[in-house]
This record gives C-alpha cells, sequence and structure tokens, in this order.
C-alpha cells in the first residue's frame, strides 16, 4: 500500500513507475495489492519513490510474517482513490465504447452500407456509458452515500436478527 501511495503523490502511472524501477506492470500492481517483491525490486523501487528501501522491506515482512494487514490509509485518502479509480474505469469504458463502435461501424460500412445497423449499438451502449458518466462524475448520483449507508444497515439489522433466532 505505501508503494502506491508514493507512486500517487509523486503523480506517477503504474506504467511509468514500472518503467522507470526496470519492473513490468504487472510485477508493480502486484506489489501495490500487497504480493511478495524480491530485494532487488524493492530496492528499485525505492530509489525511484526515494525513499528508504527499509521502509519498503518492513511493510512487506509485516504483511506476510505476522500475515496482519497494515494499517489503513486515511479516510479522506481512501475516498480520492476510489474516485480516481471510478474516473479511470470510465474512461476506459469511454475508450472501450469508442474502439467497438468505431469496428461496427466499418464492418457495417463494409458490408451492408444501406442500412446503418451499427446505430443501434451505439445508441444502446451510449446510454449505458451516459448514465456512468452521469454517476461518476456526480452528477446524478442514484446510489450515492446514503444509499449505501442504508443498505448497510438494512443488511446488518437483517444479519443480527437471523443469529438472535
Amino acid at each position: 500500500m505505501i508503494v502506491r501511495k508514493l507512486r500517487l503523490e509523486r503523480g506517477l502511472s503504474q506504467e511509468q513507475l514500472a518503467s522507470m524501477a526496470g519492473v513490468s506492470v504487472r510485477t508493480l500492481q502486484r506489489i501495490e495489492r500487497g504480493a511478495n517483491a524480491s530485494a532487488e525490486t524493492l530496492k528499485c523501487l525505492a530509489a525511484v519513490l526515494e525513499t528508504d528501501f527499509s521502509a519498503l522491506r518492513q511493510e512487506q515482512d509485516m504483511t506476510t510474517a505476522a500475515n496482519t494487514p497494515l494499517p489503513s490509509l486515511p479516510e479522506d485518502e481512501q475516498q480520492v482513490m476510489e474516485y480516481v479509480r471510478d474516473i479511470r474505469s470510465f474512461y476506459i469504458h469511454a475508450l472501450q465504447y469508442v474502439v467497438v463502435i468505431a469496428g461496427l461501424a466499418a464492418i457495417n460500412l463494409f458490408t451492408s452500407p444501406g442500412y446503418l445497423w451499427f446505430l443501434w449499438a451505439a445508441f444502446g451502449w451510449g446510454i449505458g456509458l451516459a448514465v456512468h458518466g452521469l454517476s461518476v462524475f456526480e452528477i446524478v448520483n442514484l446510489f450515492g452515500g446514503s444509499w449505501e449507508k442504508q443498505q448497510v444497515a438494512k443488511r446488518l439489522a437483517r444479519t443480527r436478527r437471523n443469529q438472535t433466532s
């Protein structure tokens, strides 16, 4: 978790940090999720992130030796990281939409240019993409924080009732 935090503080993407440290993006993703890394990999990351190798090594020792999670990030940092993840997810969704619809349009124009059937797919998927964007950027928030709290309270009450029965 500390690698991710340091990476974000320095404004680096996973791809940039992996390239600078000479490791694969997949390795970096695994490390950020708590997987073990070799001492050499940690030394490379520590050098790029301008931090002490022992801090990275200690984090790994804490998670593997005691099998206990590290202290979590502060609430505001968690919320920001979740928000950025949601925005990234939306941009990936939008890119997929553009690529697939462009491909369908090309197929449509080569096979049956008289009937533009790809517009149906563009319209249907476009509605889903628009709803995703409205939700991510909190323009329309149907399932916001209050909804989540209500659902959690409802599920906890149901679980407690079942445990006492």
